[in-house]
């Protein structure tokens, strides 16, 4: 990566940006690139035919690293750093009438795991930061910090770690020693807690790395606070774009197109039927798109993404419940979900 705000001499890829283009077309109008990252979703936009995209990072390196290329496009991209959960908000502030779409890629980017000092990987050693925004609770927070019970809920909810209640254990009697403020010095006790990773396996530190830095950001809840923002910023007939990288995100956004396309259906054939709502959303397939071998050989972190996009209708915007998009730790039913007896946790 370069050390100035230029763009990288190796530009990051955008996963499955040719089918999400495709998926869209025609590509016109005002548009929000809600995790702007490197920039690559915005700029195939404006190349596509947006008239302007808006690009939302909470990243300031990111608003920093477009300066020196956004001119470029003249005008045609605006910065804006916060959080895509306030999507509705900064339409609101940026247009006349609402976006024409939205792209959301999900997780943590290429550019932030490239940076040492900003503590998302484990195969670098750095401080255990992992903020996105640069501000608040951080990882080494969390770990030296929380209650060994709710370390391992963490680690369990958010990093789908079997393993949790042990790795906590180790933690727990580590930081004792002395506190736990670095990535490799974390990766290295949860290694010593799981068997050594198998050829082509991920590394074994990936979900407890996963699940801090998922809870550091509280991605889950500004996914769900995203998609519901995104439904009221979208004019009628404009495209919600989501790319998913692993289960529970792709759980959730495929659950929020159910419920705003009225396409849940009733599991259970003796119990009352759902109450028909006119769909928020229309959707050409329920499936998500995922990339082809050409893409695969040519960016390998596309092999886990998943794609799924709707088109607005002119129904009323409406808040959904998080518990029914299906997401980790949301009250259902007046109860916190608790994972403390789901599951086999070791």
């Amino acid at each position: 990566m370069a050390d100035d705000n230029s763009a990288p001499e190796t530009p990051h890829i955008p996963v499955l940006l040719g089918p999400l283009l495709k998926a869209v077309a025609p590509v016109e109008g005002v548009w929000a690139d809600g995790t702007f990252g490197a920039g690559g979703y915005a700029r195939g936009l404006i190349d596509a035919g947006a008239a302007k995209v808006i690009g939302i990072d909470q990243d300031p390196l990111a608003i920093d690293m477009a300066q020196g290329w956004i001119g470029d496009y003249a005008g045609r991209l605006q910065l804006v750093q916060d959080n895509f959960a306030n999507l509705d908000k900064i339409a609101e502030a940026q247009t006349d009438g609402g976006l024409d779409g939205i792209v959301l890629d999900l997780g943590v980017s290429s550019m932030q795991l490239d940076l040492a000092e900003r503590g998302f990987s484990f195969m670098r050693d750095g401080p255990l930061d992992m903020r996105m925004s640069q501000s608040g609770t951080s990882a080494a927070d969390l770990v030296n910090d929380l209650e060994e019970a709710e370390l391992a809920d963490l680690i369990y909810l958010y990093g789908e770690e079997r393993a949790s209640r042990r790795i906590a254990k180790a933690i727990v009697r580590e930081r004792e020693e002395a506190p736990i403020n670095n990535t490799a010095r974390l990766a290295k006790i949860v290694e010593g807690c799981l068997p050594r990773s198998k050829p082509g396996q991920s590394h074994p530190a990936t979900r407890t790395f996963q699940g801090l830095r998922i809870a550091v950001n509280d991605e889950y809840g500004a996914l769900a606070d995203g998609l519901m923002a995104a439904e009221r910023a979208l004019k009628p007939g404009g495209a919600l774009a989501v790319v998913t990288f692993h289960s529970i995100e792709d759980r959730m956004v495929k659950r929020f197109f159910q419920l705003r396309s009225g396409t849940t259906g009733n599991a259970n054939r003796y119990a009352p039927a759902l109450e028909e709502e006119v769909p928020a959303f229309t959707q050409k397939t329920r499936k998500g798109i995922r990339a082809d071998e050409d893409e695969l050989k040519l960016n390998p972190r596309s092999r886990s993404a998943h794609l799924r996009v709707g088109f607005r209708t002119d129904a009323p915007s409406e808040d959904i419940d998080r518990a029914m998009l299906g997401m980790p730790g949301a009250k259902k039913a007046g109860r916190e979900e608790s994972n403390t007896n789901r599951g086999k946790r070791r």
